[in-house]
């Protein structure tokens, strides 16, 4: 198995004089990414590259060992993986089955095949009790599951996903993340997830990509990004917090008032947070609660664009 799903070298794409995409370079690996970038970072220009729907003006690109600027790369590249798209690309005048087998059969599924699979895709997303309504009746929940499932019908081993909460109510959201879930750590397929919602991808995948004004401004392993650095703790004592955050700095600790809580810093050289326990002790002090400071994707993302920790949640293509 190669070590990458998606390869991009110096990829370029430009629209007249903006530069969607500017030399991003990088290597998604399998299992869930997540695909993230403030408006205009060219999220969608790279989703329809790697489907083929544009051809890169420089750099080379590679999807699952194919060649999307080559008609052949393109025909293996759609019988490969599945997408569901941000807007709605439904068909009127049909039902959620024939949908999902029409485009199955798109897909190269003989007609039995189609309809076999169409149904074991609506049954997996929860549509089983609306497959034979009209798709004029599906509420934007079904539609947005309805969408998953045509993008599953063939049974592909890599799913891009953009917005795959989009519009959805709280239950519905969910739901469909579940769902994302289970496709990326419970089947193993690989997925590419396209959301400005930040908590949707660090619930859902393991790996994250930031693209900045059309480069990939950070990547990386969330665990790696938001696991705790050792240094930092919060504490929260039975009273005296403010007399033992003065103990604490008189010992070369950094500390700060974090609401009712102490955050600390622990210097250089200190394997671990055992002393703090210790001066506790030696002063009377009964801690309540001590825990390990974790960073945040959301700080993470912020940082990958040199913004500030005050700044409105980043959104958009």
């Amino acid at each position: 198995m190669s070590a990458a799903v998606v390869t991009l070298f110096e990829l370029e794409k430009r629209f007249g004089k903006v530069r969607a995409l500017a030399g991003a370079t990088t290597e998604i690996p399998h299992g869930p990414v997540g695909l993230l970038g403030p408006n205009g970072a060219g999220k969608t220009t790279l989703i329809k590259v790697l489907l083929g729907l544009l051809v890169p003006d420089q750099g080379r690109v590679s999807v699952l060992g194919h060649n999307p600027r080559h008609h052949t790369g393109r025909l293996a590249i759609r019988r490969a993986i599945g997408y569901m798209p941000e807007g709605d690309c439904l068909l009127p005048g049909m039902t959620g089955v024939e949908l999902v087998a029409a485009l199955g059969r798109i897909t190269g599924l003989s007609r039995q095949d189609a309809m076999t699979r169409a149904h074991e895709a609506l049954d997996y997303v929860g549509l089983e009790e609306e497959r034979y309504r009209g798709l004029e009746e599906y509420s934007t929940g079904m539609k947005q599951r309805l969408k998953l499932a045509q993008a599953l019908v063939h049974d592909p081993g890599f799913l891009l996903l953009d917005e795959p909460t989009n519009g959805l109510d709280p239950k519905g959201r969910r739901h469909m993340l579940d769902l994302v879930r289970d496709l990326g750590h419970v089947q193993g397929k690989d997925l590419l997830v396209c959301s400005h919602l930040l908590p949707d991808v660090e619930a859902t995948c393991g790996h994250v990509v930031v693209l900045d004004h059309g480069r990939v401004g950070q990547e990386g392993e969330i665990r790696a990004w938001t696991a705790a650095d050792g240094r930092s703790v919060e504490l929260e004592t039975v009273g005296a917090g403010a007399e033992f955050g003065r103990v604490l700095a008189a010992a070369g600790y950094e500390v700060a008032p974090l609401g009712s809580k102490l955050l600390v810093r622990v210097p250089e050289g200190q394997d671990s947070a055992d002393p703090i326990f210790g001066l506790a002790a030696d002063h009377g002090v009964a801690l309540h609660s001590l825990s390990p400071v974790r960073s945040s994707l959301e700080k993470i993302f912020l940082e990958a664009l040199g913004l500030g920790g005050d700044a409105s949640e980043p959104g958009g293509k």
